[in-house]
Parts: C-alpha cells; sequence; structure tokens
C-alpha cells in the first residue's frame, strides 16, 4: 500500500481532482519523490571520495531500483485467491532424493560446492555485542568454528576444496575479518564480502534520513543492511562469483549462520550435480514439517504457474489464521538453499531477480519513525528453472535465536562430532523438548550464570522456567518441568536434583505435576 504524506517534497495541498486524474496525479506524485531520493543520495555521494564512494554508488543503484518498485507497489502482491498448493513432484520427500544413493565419487560433487553463511547478524537479542557468530555454543566453539570445522572436515575426509564464503554486513565485517586469521592454517579457504548498506528513510517524507556516508555517531542509525535477499547483487557486484564460477565451482549451499543443522547434504548435492543439462534444477529450498511452534515461517505456494514462497507479511489480514493453519499449509521455509551461480549471474545480468519488497518500520533512539525495504533470499524461488522443494528432517532445521534455544545444544541432548551436532541415541524421542526460559535468562552472560552445569535433558519434555532461578550440578529434568520464582523469590534448584514432572513454584516447594 502506497502512502503520500503533506510533509512529502512538493505536495500541493489539497487539489480538487477530476474523475480520472488521480492515476495521474499518483504518477506524478512518484516521480516527485524519486527526483527527490536521487537528489539526497547524491548529495550523500558527494560528502565521500575514493573507494568509499564507488561502493556506495553501487549501493544506491540497488536502493533505487528497491525505491522505485517500492514507489509502484499497489496493493498486496499476492491475491489469495490465486493461492494453490504445490504440485506433488514440486516438493520432493528427503527420503526419496537419499534413496538413490551416492556416487563413488562424491569428491566430484563437492568440487562444484562452495558453502555460503549468512553472517550479517549482531548478538544483540542475546546481550551480546559484536557477531552473532561469534558467540559460543558449545565447549568453548562459536558458530563461526563449527561452521569451519564441518567444510574442513568434509575436505580432508574427501580430499576436496570446499570454500568458505561469508556474507557480512557493515556491522559485523571488521570483527569477522579479525577473527578468521586464527582459521589460516586450517584446510578450508575462507571468502568474505559484504552486504550492501541502504539508507533508512523517513517514513513522512520518504527520504534519508542520515546527513553523509559516515558510520559514526548518529549517523549510524541512518543505514542498515536490506535483509539476506541482497545476496544476489552483492555477492555479484563482489566479483566473487564470477571468480567462483572461473575455479569450475556450479552451487552455493547459503543458510544461517546460527541454524546448527545446516550441513552439507551430500545427497541433496549428488541430486543437483547429477540432473541432465537441460533439466538442471537451479533452486533448491530445504523445507521442513510445521510444527504448532513454527506457524510464522514462510510456506512454499504455486502461483501463476510458478513455485513461490510467501511470507506472513504478505499475507492479508483476514487470512491470517488460515496461513498459520498446520493442516492447509504443512511445510515451511527453512533458509537452507542450493543455488546454481550460473543462474544469479545470469538473473543478475539480466536484471530478472524480481523480489518482493518487504517494508520493516523502525522506530529509532531519538523516536524517529523510519522504514527499511527489505528482500528475502527465498523470494527468488520464483525465478530459477526447475525450481524444487525438498521436504527434509527437522535435525537439519537447529536455528539458536534465543537462550532457550542456546540451552538444547549445549546439552546431552546433541553430541558433537567434527562441527555436526546430532540427536543423542539414547533419546527415545526424535524431537526436542519445549524449552521456554523467562526474561532473567535473555543474556548469555546471565543465563550462563545461573547453571553451574547444564542439566540433563535426555528425558525431557517441556521446560517452563520464569523468575529468579539457578540450578545446581548434575541436575536432571525428565517430563514437563515448571519453575515458577515470584517477584521477589529466587529458587535455587540444588545440586544433584531430579526433577520429574513437577512444578516448582514460590519458594522451592515442589509439586507433583
Amino acid at each position: 500500500m502506497l502512502f503520500f504524506s503533506t510533509h512529502a517534497p512538493g505536495f500541493m495541498g489539497h487539489i480538487q481532482l477530476a474523475n480520472g486524474g488521480m492515476a495521474q496525479f499518483q504518477e506524478m506524485m512518484r516521480q516527485q519523490l524519486e527526483s527527490s531520493m536521487h537528489t539526497e543520495l547524491e548529495k550523500l555521494l558527494d560528502t565521500s571520495t575514493g573507494a568509499e564512494r564507488d561502493v556506495s554508488k553501487k549501493d544506491f543503484e540497488g536502493f533505487n531500483n528497491l525505491f522505485h518498485r517500492f514507489l509502484q507497489v499497489k496493493g498486496p502482491s499476492v491475491e489469495w485467491i490465486k493461492i494453490q498448493r504445490p504440485p506433488e513432484d514440486s516438493i520432493q520427500p528427503y527420503d526419496k532424493i537419499a534413496a538413490r544413493g551416492l556416487p563413488d565419487n562424491v569428491a566430484n560433487s563437492l568440487n562444484k560446492l562452495v558453502v555460503v553463511k549468512l553472517n550479517g547478524g549482531l548478538g544483540t537479542s542475546m546481550g551480546c555485542k559484536g557477531p552473532k557468530s561469534l558467540i559460543s555454543v558449545r565447549n568453548e566453539n562459536t558458530f563461526l568454528d563449527l561452521t569451519v570445522q564441518q567444510i574442513e572436515h568434509l575436505n580432508k575426509t574427501y580430499n576436496t576444496d570446499v570454500p568458505l564464503v561469508l556474507m557480512n554486513s557493515f556491522n559485523t565485517d571488521e570483527d569477522t575479518k579479525k577473527i578468521l586469521q586464527k582459521y589460516t592454517h586450517h584446510r578450508v579457504k575462507i571468502h568474505t564480502f559484504n552486504q550492501s548498506r541502504y539508507p533508512r528513510i523517513n517514513k513522512e517524507s520518504l527520504l534519508p534520513v542520515a546527513s553523509n556516508l559516515n558510520m559514526n555517531g548518529q549517523n549510524t542509525d541512518g543505514w542498515y543492511p536490506p535483509g539476506h535477499g541482497d545476496i544476489y547483487a552483492s555477492f555479484y557486484n563482489s566479483g566473487l562469483l564470477d571468480q567462483l564460477i572461473a575455479q569450475g565451482k556450479e552451487y552455493i549451499f547459503v543458510s544461517n549462520i546460527d541454524n546448527l543443522g545446516a550441513t552439507v547434504d551430500l545427497h541433496i548435492l549428488h541430486h543437483l550435480v547429477s540432473q541432465p543439462n537441460g533439466k538442471r534444477c537451479e533452486f533448491v529450498m530445504e523445507v521442513t514439517d510445521k510444527t504448532r511452534a513454527d506457524v510464522k515461517g514462510g510456506t512454499l505456494i504455486q502461483y501463476e504457474g510458478k513455485l513461490r514462497l510467501l511470507e506472513i507479511a504478505q499475507v492479508p489480514k483476514a487470512h491470517v489464521d488460515e496461513f498459520k493453519s498446520v493442516s492447509k499449509f504443512k511445510i515451511f521455509n527453512t533458509n537452507n538453499l542450493w543455488i546454481s551461480l550460473a543462474a544469479i549471474k545470469r538473473l543478475q545480468e539480466q536484471k530478472a531477480m524480481d523480489l518482493e519488497i518487504i517494508v520493516n518500520p523502525k522506530t529509532l533512539d531519538g523516536g524517529q519513525n523510519v522504514i527499511q525495504l527489505e528482500t528475502a533470499v527465498g523470494a527468488a524461488i520464483k525465478c530459477f528453472d526447475n525450481a524444487l522443494g525438498i521436504n527434509v528432517p527437522r535435525s537439519r532445521f537447529l536455528p539458536v535465536k534465543t537462550t532457550s534455544d542456546l540451552l538444547l545444544v549445549m546439552s546431552n541432548l546433541y553430541s558433537l562430532e567434527a562441527g555436526s551436532l546430532t540427536m543423542s541415541p539414547k533419546r527415545e524421542f526424535p524431537t526436542t523438548p519445549h524449552v521456554k526460559l523467562g526474561s532473567s535468562f535473555t543474556k548469555v552472560q546471565e543465563y550462563l550464570t545461573r547453571f553451574e552445569s547444564i542439566p540433563d535433558m535426555l528425558e525431557l519434555d517441556h521446560l517452563t522456567v520464569s523468575g529468579d532461578v539457578t540450578f545446581g550440578k548434575n541436575v536432571s529434568l525428565k517430563g514437563t518441568v515448571i519453575i515458577i520464582a515470584n517477584h521477589g523469590d529466587r529458587i535455587d534448584i540444588p545440586a544433584g536434583s531430579m526433577l520429574e514432572n513437577k512444578i516448582v513454584s514460590g519458594n522451592l516447594r515442589i509439586l507433583d505435576h
């Protein structure tokens, strides 16, 4: 939905428009807004010189394209009535792919692969400074350590050269590059490139809030990385895409660096590289079955003859409950994607990447309302030929977004081998327990002080903890455990305790559940 404000440049007061003149007026307003934006961006470019100016100029080309499309948008990007279930063969079960087995020479397939991790996010939501990928998640290993270990293990096992590429943002680039020195002697080549840097725009005037290209002081708030859909343009612009194609690489495996289940899967890779040339699948999206915890996740639909990603932000309000239904939309996008490098190059050169725009409203510290125009990497599925969904086991989706997730991956539910976490064979059910830690556990440092050691959770189904609670050493949790310390109370779970189907509340009264 496009809105015009009386503060928009060139606004002409209350004009009585004749019938049919509205469209013409709106077009004039759009042109006026684009012209004003262009002028402001030129002014920003003039505040810098050299390499920074050149990079920003390229970034602004992408931003201008996004802004132009944002102004053209009329109403929702999908018509609900046109949404269809994907055809049976467009989402394949993983077992069917794996049943084909692996070739004798796995190395041939691996040498065509590049692993790309989305590394633009900060650890702020977990109370940490710097890149999220540098948070320790298991035995002092960070997300980045585990990723490097996984790829190094592949390269050593199969005598291959699978490189790791990190897509950084201006928030994470400097800190990440410093830490990369520690992997110099590991058997994995690491490349980085930067996501674009786009200007936040004032919600009222639709003009940039930044006054210059610098990233210091108040001006820092004027910029944002425009979502992971920016990978296609920034990867292409960096020159790295062409470099990897020249080395004989054919596919990238892209995933969020905080998804510990996103390891290189040899069966999916073999499926991709063994297709006949004319039928080459250019894009695979790993999806998995929805549970009630995943109702907001994007899903795959058939729309105007193409496989397409439908995100909750695109759903008309009247249909949100239907979208969340586990029975109608059974799967969701894990954001583990396998994409053809040659196809990215072709689509970029044809300017044929048409990704839905996500309008993300924010309020800056000073109270100013801004909007960020963003895109999602998975939305490009409709642009690629022979795109496919593969319904993978839930184990390939193990994101660590909160300390509740962190507790799961630090526990004995998982064993760690060569950088990969696998569910312990001692757990009878393959599902992960539902863990909900309260606000006293939100920040990693505080969370760590509340556990003398991570409890035994092999037989846990559900854990809820609220208030000022601490755990002694060697605590065991089984079944459903709910621990609630009321305001002003503190509950210390003694060392060696075994809580099975218990509700603990107040000042440590333990009730059978």
